[in-house]
């Protein structure tokens, strides 16, 4: 097994083999909410330093963002577009997906002043990329426009459901 410092390097530089054994490791679920976390964190602090309150809310508003990509990039992803030898469940999703986050990781550089927006830029769209290549695995596609697709398909009702929870969230915080 890999460390959790390598499975984290190895996500966030496209490592296949990372992916498919974090998908694999049913033990691996906590170290990929760790990575959600971790990014979260490291984003709330990159943007103008958040502590205290405003950086739970976002650690919290991250993990139900996570779970809820997963279940609809689940249900997208093997109900609506399954290619023949998909094969997944919610806790593989969960896994990828999360170890996808760790870009986000170096939003933190984003408290330097003139070069620290476009590093949270350049993370930004570095997760999409690893986000569409952790959907890709975790259903076991053959086709990257497939996983590009069901990520499309699925912003929209993960929009949603975020509309609809973010505010619920912060009202328990």
């Amino acid at each position: 097994m890999t460390s959790f410092g390598d499975r984290v390097i190895g996500a966030a530089t496209l490592n296949l083999a990372t992916y498919e054994e974090v998908e694999a490791d049913r033990e691996a679920t906590a170290q990929a909410m760790g990575v959600v976390l971790l990014s979260s964190v490291a984003a709330a602090v990159g943007n103008s330093g958040h502590w205290g309150r405003e950086l739970v809310a976002r650690a919290a508003l991250a993990l139900v963002a996570w779970l809820v990509w997963a279940f609809v990039v689940y249900f997208i992803g093997t109900r609506l577009l399954e290619e023949p030898q998909t094969r997944s469940d919610v806790g593989e999703l969960l896994r990828t997906t999360g170890f996808a986050s760790a870009p986000g990781i170096a939003c933190v550089l984003g408290i330097i002043p003139f070069v620290g927006s476009l590093v949270v830029f350049v993370a930004s769209v570095w997760m999409v990329v690893t986000t569409v290549v952790a959907v890709r695995q975790a259903l076991d596609y053959r086709s990257t426009g497939r996983a590009v697709a069901v990520c499309l398909i699925g912003f929209v009702p993960y929009a949603i459901a975020m509309w609809i929870a973010s505010p619920i969230v912060r009202s328990v915080l």
